[in-house]
Parts: structure tokens; C-alpha cells; sequence
């Protein structure tokens, strides 16, 4: 009994379990960002179906091989081609330019600013070179047609060896557009490998830059991939440095210093209003902004596959 009746005042002054009062501010903030997650696959949405409704159109008129495969782009004159090959392979041309000169910059940037920058060295560096970002591209675009071709680029190779338009000028402008992109994505993931890493390292024997490529690139290896797979389709997706500084001429070769057109270009110069809707030339644009589309697409698809694949958790 008297074990019963102690048992019976523990079980009274003990807390009792109510369930949680409902917080209004949770549930709105909740909504919110489940809103904000609609809105985001709604727009994707719209866009897939936008670009597709008007390109099974136009693939109802030109046959799918001859687009794909066809090497002469000129669907605005008579007789029209709609080979879209020269579109993309000046895509990828001007943009492994554009690859060449943003990966050993923004790279050799990121291991500077995390491995050997003073963190109050770092602190000033990191967000001019990320202001960088926030220039306006037709500002590189006037950059390079203005100065860069002219003055550099025919002072190396020659007057007339280098068009006013050239691919080369592009490439290059873009490369350093890219550059804070690939420099702060990667100086993250750098920044994110565990200091006992580098201290091991240290006392294993090893100097700075064994530390850095050995140690810390590895450790950061799928933030980098990641960082330089974003920059790369930012490079596909630009478009006013390409219009002003490359030309508007498809060209089936890889003469970087002649004018090269991509599909960002097309699209921009031929969506100015001169032609007439419904007609084939503006179905083109949405042809190539689906094809535009499913390349990025493929290409994130790959980076994400990629990350997940080598991405190492620290504990």
C-alpha cells in the first residue's frame, strides 16, 4: 500500500504532456516557402511548355535529322537551311575558350584566397572579386569590341588576321566574366574542408602547396566540379558579349579569330520584332531555345550526378 501511494505522488508531481501549442508564425513561414517552391516549378514549368508547344511546330515543317545534323544555318533568307550544328558548335567553341581562361583563374584565385590570404586580406579581395559579377555584360560586351579587339588582340596577331567580330574576343571577355563565379563557389568548398585535414598534412611534413593540391583540392573536389560546370553554363547561356563582340555569322569551322555565332545570339537578334509570327523564321527561335535548353539541362544533370557521386561529409 505504502508503495502504491508513493508511486501514485510521483506519478502527480511529475509534468504532464500536453500536446504543443500551435505557432501561427511556423505554419505562415511554412507556406511561404512551400509557395516560393511552386512558384519556382511553375515557371519551369511555363517555360518547357512555351518553348515546346511552338518547336513540335516547327518540327512538323523541318525534318528532326536535318536540324540536328545539317551544317548550314540560314532559316531567315531563300532558300533556307536549318542546320543548326554551326549554332552549337560556336556555342561550345566560344565557351572552352571562355573555360580556358576562367578555370586556372578562378581556381589559382580560390586556393590563393583560402590557403594562403590573411583572413583580412581575404575579407577585402573576396567581394571585389565577386562585384566583378555584378558588372553588366553589354559592358564586357563594349569592352571587348572597343578596346580588347582593337587594341590587343590585332596588336598580337595582327590587323588583319583578327575581324572586329571574332570569336576569340568573345571567349576571352566571357572566360573573365565567369572567373568570380568559379573563384567563389570553389574558395567555399576549400574553406569548408576541416582545418585537422591541413594540420595533419603539416605535420606529416608537407609544404603549403602540397597541402593545397593534395590535400584540400581533393577533400573540395565536387564543389569545385560543381562551381565550374555552373560557370561553363553560364558561358553557354551568355548572350550580349557574344552579340556585340562575336558577330551574327553561323560558321561551320573553328576560326576563333572570324565572327562565330551561338544560339544565345540567334535568338536575341532574331527576337527583335522584323519577323512575322507563326512564320518559320520565328519558330526557330523556340527550336533553338529548346535545344538551348536540353543542353544545359543534360549538363546540370551530369554536375549533380557528379557531386553526389565524389561528395565528401565532414564530421
Amino acid at each position: 500500500m505504502e508503495a502504491a501511494s508513493t508511486a501514485a505522488q510521483g506519478r502527480a508531481g511529475a509534468p504532464i504532456l500536453r500536446a504543443a501549442r500551435r505557432r501561427w508564425g511556423e505554419d505562415l513561414i511554412k507556406g511561404v516557402l512551400i509557395l516560393a517552391t511552386l512558384i519556382s516549378l511553375l515557371t519551369t514549368t511555363g517555360i518547357v511548355l512555351s518553348l515546346l508547344q511552338e518547336t513540335i511546330v516547327f518540327f512538323g515543317d523541318v525534318g528532326v535529322g536535318d536540324y540536328l545534323t545539317g551544317t548550314d544555318w540560314s532559316p531567315l533568307f531563300e532558300p533556307a537551311s536549318f542546320g543548326v550544328l554551326p549554332l552549337v558548335l560556336g556555342t561550345f567553341t566560344i565557351s572552352a575558350v571562355a573555360m580556358v581562361v576562367a578555370i586556372p583563374l578562378g581556381l589559382g584565385a580560390a586556393i590563393y584566397l583560402s590557403e594562403y590570404a590573411h583572413p583580412r586580406t581575404r575579407k577585402v579581395i573576396k567581394p571585389i572579386l565577386e562585384l566583378l559579377a555584378g558588372v553588366p555584360t553589354i559592358v564586357f560586351g563594349y569592352f571587348a569590341l572597343t578596346f580588347f579587339t582593337p587594341e590587343v588582340l590585332r596588336a598580337v596577331f595582327g590587323d588583319g588576321r583578327v575581324g572586329i567580330f571574332n570569336a576569340l574576343a568573345g571567349g576571352i571577355i566571357i572566360g573573365f566574366l565567369i572567373v568570380p563565379t568559379i573563384a567563389s563557389i570553389s574558395e567555399d568548398s576549400m574553406s569548408a574542408v576541416p582545418q585537422s585535414l591541413r594540420e595533419g598534412a603539416f605535420g606529416l611534413g608537407g609544404s603549403r602547396l602540397q597541402v593545397s593540391m593534395r590535400v584540400v583540392f581533393p577533400a573540395a573536389l565536387s564543389g569545385i566540379v560543381a562551381s565550374i560546370v555552373l560557370g561553363f553554363s553560364r558561358a553557354v547561356g551568355e548572350t550580349m558579349v557574344v552579340v556585340i563582340a562575336s558577330g551574327l555569322k553561323p560558321q561551320w569551322g573553328a576560326n576563333l579569330f572570324e565572327a562565330m555565332e551561338t544560339m544565345t545570339a540567334f535568338i536575341a537578334a532574331t527576337a527583335k520584332g522584323d519577323i512575322a509570327t507563326g512564320s518559320i523564321a520565328y519558330k526557330t527561335i523556340f527550336a533553338v531555345g529548346t535545344t538551348l535548353f536540353v543542353i544545359t539541362f543534360v549538363m546540370n544533370l551530369i554536375s549533380i550526378r557528379f557531386v553526389r557521386k565524389y561528395r565528401q561529409v565532414y564530421e
